[in-house]
């Protein structure tokens, strides 16, 4: 795999490229190969919620729904804070039943996510996405567990460099999120920021890749020659 994108809303269908997919329960795409599945904190639509239940539960029992997400927490939401939670936390029964690792939004509420995890004794991998803090933050979520992934912000802020150089090399990934930008990009830009050759850095993300989701693909098994 000569490229991972851990979160992307745009499926550009690369043959060098795994992409996971971020879907909606009720938008789902059945075309697109491999995805993750999940109700986002600011869509919560109470009315449909057990509807959106049962469907991500669903989604999580197949093999191509890699992982559950993105879901978290966002203080920005117009929905309670307490229901954000009581959703997040039933999803991550899902992901510890389907045993599928967890692609987290956060925003403004990083100590209430340290403590769910810690709680719910949640085991599956957690990924925070789109990660944009400063490296205090970085640290104290990698030491309870969690992986940080790096995308849009670190093409947007060079500020972010020094953050980036300071993540341990076991415990990212990287994506593209809503940017035109491809993962090719970012890639290029995370090998300079760490000072590697990009093959070094595509080996460091097919390990930690391969850790996170527990299996190993070849680039032709999950995008043929076409």
């Amino acid at each position: 795999m000569k490229y991972f994108n851990l979160h992307t809303h745009q499926f550009t269908n690369q043959i060098e490229v795994l992409e996971l997919v971020n879907q909606y329960p009720q938008e789902f795409d059945a075309r697109i190969p491999f995805y993750s599945m999940g109700i986002h904190p600011l869509y919560i639509d109470e009315n449909r919620l057990e509807s959106d239940f049962q469907i991500v539960d669903e989604k999580l029992a197949l093999p191509e729904c890699l992982a559950l997400g993105e879901c978290g927490l966002d203080k920005r939401s117009e929905t309670s804070f307490e229901i954000q939670q009581s959703v997040f936390e039933r999803q991550l029964a899902l992901a510890e039943k389907h045993q599928k690792p967890v692609v987290i939004h956060c925003v403004a509420a990083f100590q209430e996510l340290i403590e769910i995890m810690k709680r719910l004794k949640i085991c599956v991998p957690m990924i925070v996405h789109g990660f944009s803090k400063k490296i205090e933050l970085a640290k104290q979520l990698i030491d309870n567990g969690f992986y940080v992934s790096f995308g849009k912000i670190l093409l947007r802020n060079p500020e972010l460099e020094s953050v980036f150089q300071n993540i341990p090399n076991d415990k990212f990934l990287l994506e593209t999120d809503m940017v035109e930008e491809g993962i090719q990009v970012v890639y290029t830009l995370a090998a300079k920021y760490k000072e590697l050759e990009l093959s070094e850095l595509q080996e460091i993300v097919n390990k930690n890749f391969n850790t996170v989701f527990d299996f190993r693909l070849k680039i032709n098994d999950f995008c043929p020659e076409r």
